[in-house]
């Protein structure tokens, strides 16, 4: 499969008609009171810490997505996944991401480190914060403190990879649409 765009136009806190160029996936799963991270060795996000994720492919749901890149990602498999979050990102200079932030409490398999990635399990009250996205520390706590339900939409504005503002989005994601 290849990877694609999404032929959408979404409204964001500062663009209407904003049109994502990449849509990908994040996949977090909690257990035992840690949480699954990875050290990203390449692609989008190389030398971060974050879930283990990726690009959609053409005719790929969401949440399948997710579990595709964390089995790829790090040997382990999603059980329970659920989507908890839709991330438009408007970047000033670069790429437009449309991401969807997943979890799920029970999986199977063996953690292995991979080429794409380092896993790790991480206690939730250590959360490496600043080794992640700048945004992570705004929206993963929120997910976290959630059980399932809709996924909360989310905007941030970037400028070469600083965070500018966000803001939360009173209205239904497309996640289910994808």
């Amino acid at each position: 499969m290849t990877d694609w765009s999404l032929d959408v136009s979404l409204d964001t806190y500062w663009e209407n008609d904003w049109k994502p160029e990449f849509v990908g996936t994040l996949m977090f799963i909690v257990s035992n009171d840690e949480i699954l991270l990875i050290n990203k060795k390449t692609g989008h996000g190389a030398g971060k810490i974050n879930g283990p994720g990726g690009k959609l492919h053409e005719g790929e749901r969401v949440v399948a997505c997710a579990v595709r890149e964390t089995e790829e990602e790090t040997g382990l498999i999603p059980l329970d996944a659920w989507c908890a979050l839709e991330m438009r990102f408007v970047e000033r200079q670069g790429p437009q991401w449309l991401g969807f932030a997943c979890l799920a409490s029970a999986y199977r398999g063996q953690l292995r480190e991979t080429d794409e990635a380092d896993p790790f399990w991480c206690p939730l009250t250590e959360i490496p914060y600043a080794q992640m996205w700048p945004d992570d520390s705004i929206w993963l706590p929120k997910i976290l403190a959630r059980s399932e339900g809709e996924p909360l939409v989310a905007d941030f504005l970037f400028e070469d990879g600083q965070l500018l503002d966000s803001a939360w989005r009173n209205e239904s994601s497309i996640a289910s649409r994808i």
